[in-house]
């Protein structure tokens, strides 16, 4: 499994992470095996946050690294509708137990909200110093709330912005990812086999998909993970519930496609016209 730095860290990451978005809706024990599997196979990435499942999420995951806490990069995140001084203190002390850890690796705002952004990186900051957090970031930001969190809290405070991007949704390539590698800023892929979206088998684009997996003997969803993850900057946290999935979501983090595979899949799924806002799931 590849690691590289997270943004501004002084910490290498696996490439490949694990998701664990509607893991309430999965089997609870398939879904403990596959974190587990993920771990043994270097997805030591787990993101996870308070309102998946309304807690329950960050109970599966607490379950399933309990005597693996020191191999992961834990991830969580405050829904912005806590995110004031006080409220973050308050939210991140419920996931920490629901997690059954003393603290986070990186801890985020879920999204903008309306809430001053002030109010979440002071609480961020104290959580800092008291130890119960060793880095923050945000989620779903696009460039213009990027510039103004880094107005509040300063260059390489940021640790990551965690986004919606797959083959279907490049948005983020046309000023966010490269924004993001100016500031040392991680960029994190959600969602980055489309939430049920991913090309059939047999369709034109599954099939595209298909022959570059053969050539390297691996699958298309393999394939579509390692080309979100070619830049210096990105990491990929797919989801899945069932352990037999997770080897070739692994794969990704050791696949490097070859300059005319990454060409053809940029025509395959073409970068659609400049979103006004950044889409998110």
């Amino acid at each position: 499994m590849q690691t590289r730095r997270f943004g501004p860290l002084d910490i290498e990451v696996p490439v490949v992470g694990l998701g664990t978005w509607q893991m309430e809706e999965d089997d609870r024990e398939s879904a403990i095996r596959a974190i587990r599997q993920a771990i043994d196979r270097g997805m030591t990435h787990i993101d996870t946050a308070e309102i998946y499942g309304d807690g329950v999420v960050e109970e599966i995951v607490g379950e399933a690294i309990a005597g693996h806490r020191g191999e992961v990069f834990l991830a969580s995140k405050v829904h912005p509708d806590h995110a004031t001084y006080a409220g973050t203190l308050l939210a991140c002390e419920k996931s920490l137990r629901r997690l059954r850890t003393d603290h986070l690796d990186l801890y985020m705002l879920h999204w903008r909200g309306s809430r001053p952004l002030q109010e979440a990186f002071r609480a961020f900051d104290v959580l800092l110093k008291e130890g119960k957090i060793r880095s923050w970031g945000v989620s779903n930001f696009d460039v213009s709330d990027l510039e103004q969190a880094i107005d509040i809290a300063g260059e390489k405070a940021i640790a990551c912005n965690q986004v919606l991007y797959n083959l279907a949704e490049r948005d983020v390539e046309h000023v966010l990812s490269v924004f993001c590698e100016r500031h040392s800023i991680a960029l994190v892929a959600y969602s980055p086999l489309g939430a049920g979206q991913f090309p059939t088998p047999g369709s034109w684009r599954g099939d595209v998909l298909a022959g570059i997996a053969q050539a390297h003997g691996v699958t298309p969803r393999t394939v579509a993970l390692a080309y979100l993850a070619r830049r210096k900057s990105t990491f990929v946290i797919p989801k899945t519930a069932n352990p037999d999935h997770v080897d070739e979501l692994a794969r990704a983090g050791d696949l490097v496609l070859r300059p005319a595979e990454i060409a053809t899949i940029e025509e395959t799924f073409p970068l659609d016209a400049p979103k006004s806002k950044l889409p998110y799931a």
